[in-house]
């Protein structure tokens, strides 16, 4: 093993393996950096050293839980750069994005330290009065700790959705085993680090890059209490039917659709969506990518729209100007590039983009007139792409929106209150955003969908909430 492979961090120790992973920049292929990856023997050590710390971090006080997550929050600010710069060499994001996830991350942590403060809140009096045998009895509840959790993260946000994982772990009382995304691993090691210096005890967190061989330990083992997975449809669905006994929380994907309505500001619509579609060339699950415009403002949205996707800035993530910069892969390139040409086949029309720019280069595209059955219709894109189409009428905007098999989040942009009730109502959705694109979220909010796109909520809060369970005290006076 060279000298100048990062170690992954187990245990609260840093350790080199006889094996690596090559961690590559998706803008130009350029190595950054070789990684050591887990083999079973670490993860086994892992696995134990997280389960003697179950009952430490159950028993650190909530003020210490406290202090150590706004050690770490203040560490990312105080690194915000260095860990920009880090994702956008690993990640391919663009600078300006990046520096947001990085504050994005902070947030996190000083949200999950405020939780932790409020954990003795989460309790209630139950009155045990209401039948005749329960008088003279006190009922009381509180949240305990889970135990041990096995996390997945992917590499789109590979340290604020990381930080999603970890944060509301530790405000919880509960040790991590963390898998990283494999492409994009370094902004976890470096939060580990972070964590590690603020004073988190020994074996409550391992970060351990793995194989999916490897991974497929921590999903199946029964020592852990919870399997937390962020990731696509395909792979956590599949992850859960080998969970066994263990609470399992997913977040998926989805194909997140906006839906302009007659009179809606179609100025503040179209650069909302422009930004949403394509900002980190689409490759987040609640990205931008089927707009359904009322007939009657059809023709002046696309007029406002088209220019500002035209407008967008395609090239190198760390040029301060650039908007959309490479997809994580080549073959991610070929298959959007692929679904386009299916779509283009299928009688769909290109607006604009459509071709690819460079190995991993794919323009921010717009398509209309597009069967619902296409693959960059019905599935996830993950890529910069948008089917725009005409609508007669709000309810049949309603009806293509829930057509899907996904259901994380949704826009709609309208001037009436009651055409955004009666989608609240209606959408199947775990999040509607009023005059504003789906891709929009702030941290602490409640964040996760239904049907295909999982089970469960992020944001410490609703993290936490599964991150514990319940126990009743009853006292006979």
């Amino acid at each position: 093993m060279s000298a100048d492979t990062r170690p992954l961090f187990l245990a609260g120790t840093l350790r080199q393996t006889s094996t690596s992973v090559e961690v590559r920049s998706p803008y130009d292929g350029a190595t950054i950096a070789r990684v050591s990856a887990a083999g079973p023997a670490e993860y086994e050590e892992a696995a134990r050293a997280c389960t003697a710390a179950a009952p430490v971090v159950a028993a650190l006080p909530l003020h210490e839980r406290a202090r150590i997550l706004r050690a770490v929050s203040g560490a990312l600010r105080d690194q915000r750069e260095a860990f920009a710069i880090r994702l956008v060499q690993e990640a391919g994001k663009p600078l300006r994005d990046a520096r947001t996830e990085v504050d994005r991350a902070a947030m996190t942590f000083e949200v999950a330290a405020e939780e932790a403060r409020r954990l003795p809140g989460a309790g209630e009096v139950i009155p045990m009065d209401l039948a005749s045998h329960g008088e003279g009895r006190i009922g009381l509840t509180r949240r305990v700790p889970i135990g041990p959790i096995a996390a997945i993260a992917p590499f789109n946000f590979p340290l604020n959705l990381v930080a999603h994982k970890l944060a509301p772990a530790l405000a919880a009382g509960n040790p991590v085993v963390l898998k990283p995304a494999s492409r994009t691993p370094l902004s976890a090691l470096a939060l580990a680090d972070l964590m590690h210096e603020a004073g988190l005890p020994p074996g409550a967190l391992s970060v351990l890059p793995m194989t999916r061989e490897t991974g497929d330990l921590l999903v199946q083992d029964d020592r852990y209490r919870l399997l937390t997975f962020t990731g696509s449809a395909e792979v956590g669905w599949a992850l859960k039917a080998r969970a066994g006994r263990k609470k399992v929380v997913l977040e998926l994907g989805g194909n997140a659709a906006v839906i302009v309505d007659d009179g809606a500001d179609l100025e503040v619509a179209a650069a909302r969506a422009a930004t949403g579609g394509f900002s980190y060339a689409g490759q987040s699950c609640i990205s931008v990518q089927r707009v359904y415009v009322h007939a009657n403002v059809w023709n002046a949205w696309l007029a406002a729209f088209l220019p500002q996707v035209e407008a967008l800035v395609v090239g190198d993530p760390m040029d301060e100007r650039t908007a959309v910069g490479p997809l994580i892969t080549p073959g991610d390139v070929d298959r959007i590039e692929s679904w386009v040409r299916e779509a283009v086949e299928g009688g769909a029309t290109v607006l604009c983009g459509g071709t690819r720019r460079a190995d991993q280069l794919f323009p921010p595209t717009v398509l209309t007139g597009v069967d619902r059955q296409a693959r960059v219709c019905a599935e996830e894109a993950f890529a910069p792409v948008v089917v725009v189409e005409r609508v007669g009428s709000i309810d049949e905007a309603l009806e293509a929106v829930n057509a899907s098999a996904f259901g994380l989040q949704a826009g709609l942009f309208t001037p009436r209150l009651e055409t955004a009730l009666t989608a609240f109502d209606r959408l199947e959705v775990g999040g509607l955003l009023i005059n504003d694109v789906p891709t929009y979220r702030i941290d602490h909010m409640p964040y996760g969908g239904v049907k295909d796109s999982g089970l469960g909520r992020e944001g410490p809060r609703y993290a936490i909430e599964d991150m514990t369970e319940l126990r009743l005290l009853v006292i006979r006076r």
